[in-house]
């Protein structure tokens, strides 16, 4: 899942899934369910909400508890990173050479994007990138298995129950074989790493065979994205941001929460990277600092918001920006 910050975990669950009749995690030793009996209620579950029982059943059959899943969710690594080495993590020159040579190769596909959804594609690319590392890392998992296995767990039973409902409805669906439902130990599913509730709501059947694939079709995983952005407000007229300069012993207010015109920003002395006004004195921007006093600066716009919403990080949407921009 490369290096943000658990990616999909922290976004919005999009879909509300109908809760247990029992908390799970509310249960003592003596009441909590068999697995077995835990799954028989899931079924149960599923197909009140009109799943298809075959389906179910074959999504269902044959998994277990699995152990690996509870200590990959109970010891995730924590990487404290400044900006700068993040950015060289992510926005590398070897990455941003990936970027371009996958952009180049897309570039039909990318104009299609674009007259479809008007987003800029250049920013699908960048998410493609940091989420899959251009379709090398898809996870391997059986998504049901690993979100009934951390439902029953309990420690975030809420969250995963809806996720766990919103796979078997995919397999329901039929857009994926009973054995192709496959991801990340955390749900996470396919190149961009889309929980079952987000693939549910914007996953797009692009190359027109019917599937939504975003394991291994390149233009439904583009168009899947492309749609997330556009579904959360993308405008297609404006950037996501830019690099600047900031004058010596600047002090205004800086971070997302603090938007003003470029007119107002200009009297206070910030300018583009490379020294020149901006174009616009109407838009409304805010300055990132990541690094703090005397590091690299940023100005960043709405859109800079609408890639927040796939990683709610600000180092996340930077690099995403950065790389999305290096590939053309």
């Amino acid at each position: 899942m490369m290096w943000h910050h658990a990616t999909m975990l922290r976004r919005r669950v999009l879909l509300a899934g109908a809760p247990l009749a029992l908390p799970l995690a509310a249960a003592t030793a003596a009441t909590k369910p068999s697995f077995a009996a835990f799954l028989a209620r899931i079924r149960a579950q599923a197909l009140a909400q009109g799943l298809r029982p075959q389906a179910v059943d074959a999504a269902l059959r044959g998994i277990s508890f699995d152990p690996s899943v509870i200590q990959a969710d109970h010891h995730q690594p924590e990487f404290t990173l400044t900006w700068a080495q993040y950015r060289d993590r992510t926005v590398s020159a070897t990455r941003q050479a990936k970027a371009r040579a996958a952009y180049a190769a897309q570039s039909q596909l990318a104009a299609q994007i674009w007259h479809r959804f008007g987003v800029d594609p250049r920013i699908v690319t960048g998410i493609w990138g940091l989420e899959s590392g251009f379709g090398a890392h898809t996870g391997t998992m059986n998504v049901v298995q690993s979100l009934a296995t951390l439902v029953y767990d309990g420690r975030r039973e809420a969250f995963f129950h809806t996720e766990l409902l919103a796979a078997l409805r995919i397999l329901s669906d039929g857009d994926v074989p009973a054995g192709g439902l496959r991801g990340s130990w955390a749900g996470a599913l396919g190149q961009p790493q889309f929980l079952p509730s987000v693939y549910l709501k914007y996953a797009v059947d692009f190359d027109g065979d019917g599937k939504r694939d975003i394991w291994t079709s390149v233009p439904d995983i583009f168009a899947s994205v492309a749609n997330f952005l556009h579904g959360n407000g993308w405008q297609s007229d404006a950037p996501w941001g830019q690099a600047i300069s900031l004058p010596a012993g600047f002090s205004q207010p800086m971070g997302r929460e603090h938007r003003h015109t470029l007119g107002a920003w200009m009297a206070a002395g910030v300018r583009r990277a490379d020294g020149a006004p901006f174009s616009r004195a109407d838009v409304q921007g805010a300055v990132l600092q990541p690094d703090g006093p005397g590091s690299e600066a940023f100005m960043v716009y709405a859109n800079f918001d609408v890639i927040r919403r796939y990683n709610p990080s600000d180092f996340y949407a930077l690099a995403v920006g950065l790389l999305g921009y290096a590939a053309a």
